[in-house]
């Protein structure tokens, strides 16, 4: 029924306008632009503290997870499945073929805590997201990307370590140590 009533919900307010919505249940800080579009949502994990901007598909039919703090920005595609290899491979054969067809994929994706998202990124099904970790703009993720990398390319590729750039910061504003260890796990 909660379902339900989220769907119809960003459906109500998407015919008002693009104002973001505060508040999912058991997300309260969590925020979900309504032009997003969540498919499968019996599927989706949303932890709380989430920002999902304007514009994005996400496919959650397989299971997603989607940790604390995780920002996804704007037209951006999260995906569980994929059948164009199978639609490809089978030809006609593919709307009758019952089942799930040669070629066709299926795999949970997870992002991990304080993770973000660039715009335009696509993330392929069987993802992981690493916690820390930045999937720049223009991106397409495939496979595990480790916590704290910068992911950027197409397929995305390690570019560099979120942890230095943190360092900088901490050293600026070491009153937020505490804060990024209790969520980081240590010091950058």
């Amino acid at each position: 029924m909660r379902v339900f009533l989220n769907r119809l919900r960003r459906r109500l307010v998407r015919l008002i306008g693009f104002r973001m919505l505060f508040g999912e249940a058991g997300a309260p800080h969590t925020r979900i632009a309504p032009s997003t579009c969540i498919e499968g949502e019996a599927g989706l994990q949303l932890a709380d503290h989430v920002f999902i901007g304007q514009f994005n598909f996400i496919d959650a039919g397989a299971g997603l997870v989607i940790e604390e703090g995780v920002q996804i920005t704007n037209f951006c595609s999260i995906l569980t499945h994929s059948t164009h290899n199978a639609l490809r491979i089978n030809g006609r054969r593919f709307a009758t073929a019952g089942g799930e067809p040669p070629g066709y994929v299926k795999a949970p994706v997870r992002l991990g805590a304080y993770s973000f998202v660039g715009p335009h990124s696509l993330i392929e099904p069987g993802a992981v997201l690493g916690k820390g970790a930045v999937l720049c703009a223009f991106s397409q993720l495939r496979g595990i990307a480790p916590d704290f990398a910068i992911m950027a390319g197409q397929p995305a590729r390690q570019v560099g370590d979120t942890r230095e750039r943190d360092a900088v910061l901490l050293t600026r504003h070491p009153e937020l140590r505490e804060a990024y260890e209790a969520w980081a796990g240590g010091q950058p």
